[in-house]
């Protein structure tokens, strides 16, 4: 395993700034939130993504991915009743792969709770079939950019559409291609009935990416969560993947966040 960090916590600074302090405290790779580059990648000039994946590199730092995926533009959502929406969605998605691998980064981490509503006049299994045929018309480029676009459950208090690790492991089966997979979430999996251990175990064979963060919005070691068992059972399901901090409380500072979150994660 190797530890990552998050970068949208970093508000206001230079990514190159970002990259050093990361990199001194022994994290190996940044994650990026594509809002914080522009409000759309599209206007990302292919000189911009040269010059920050060389910014990361000279750190000795790897860009893992990005997250936060739709969060800007606005309008975009995977299972819209508009078509036109959805296919705005779809080529944005795939101008997502093409940034990700640009950066050098392997996956896309798909939360975007308001995103993926279930819109009104939808049923359930309405917005399920309209998801999975957006992300279909997605994969060709993902693959094609070595990318993997990978799900992540979140509680019911964030989004009313897929919400537990089975219900992701139902359209990564319905999919079934090996660039869409699944991510789980320290602080989303405290929301399911099962031990957050037990659910590593059940759906590892999907598991391609993983948020440390705990239940109260912060880092890893910030909170009552305790990740023992969790990073066990990583290391029984034999995940070499990145475990990348996550928080949503940028407090007391990020330069705190970060050194004691890898620190106290490192402990185990």
């Amino acid at each position: 395993m190797r530890f990552a960090i998050c970068n949208e916590m970093f508000e206001g600074w230079s990514q190159q700034k970002l990259f050093r302090l990361v990199s001194g405290l022994g994290y190996e790779g940044v994650e990026i939130a594509p809002f914080t580059l522009a409000e759309s990648v599209d206007t990302l000039s292919a000189s911009d993504r040269k010059t920050l994946r060389r910014e990361a590199d000279r750190c000795n730092i790897e860009i893992v991915g990005l997250h936060w995926l739709l969060a800007s533009p606005p309008g975009l959502h995977i299972s819209h009743p508009d078509e036109s929406v959805r296919q705005r969605t779809v080529e944005y998605l795939k101008e997502l792969t093409t940034c990700c691998k640009d950066l050098g980064g392997k996956v896309m981490v798909f939360g975007s709770p308001k995103q993926r509503n279930v819109a009104p006049g939808l049923s359930l299994q309405e917005a399920r079939e309209r998801a999975i045929g957006t992300f279909r018309q997605v994969l060709p480029s993902a693959e094609r950019n070595d990318v993997t676009i990978c799900f992540e459950p979140l509680p019911s208090n964030e989004t009313d559409f897929v919400n537990t690790a089975a219900e992701a492991a139902e359209i990564i089966e319905a999919l079934g291609h090996p660039n869409f997979q699944l991510h789980l979430d320290a602080k989303a999996m405290c929301a399911e009935q099962e031990p957050i251990a037990e659910i590593i175990g059940r759906y590892a064979p999907y598991l391609r990416h993983f948020h440390a963060n705990d239940p109260n919005r912060r880092g890893p070691g910030f909170g009552e969560l305790d990740f023992a068992p969790i990073m066990a059972a990583l290391r029984e399901a034999g995940y070499d993947g990145y475990v990348s901090v996550e928080v949503f409380d940028f407090s007391p500072d990020p330069e705190t966040i970060a050194s004691k979150s890898i620190e106290y994660l490192k402990q185990f």
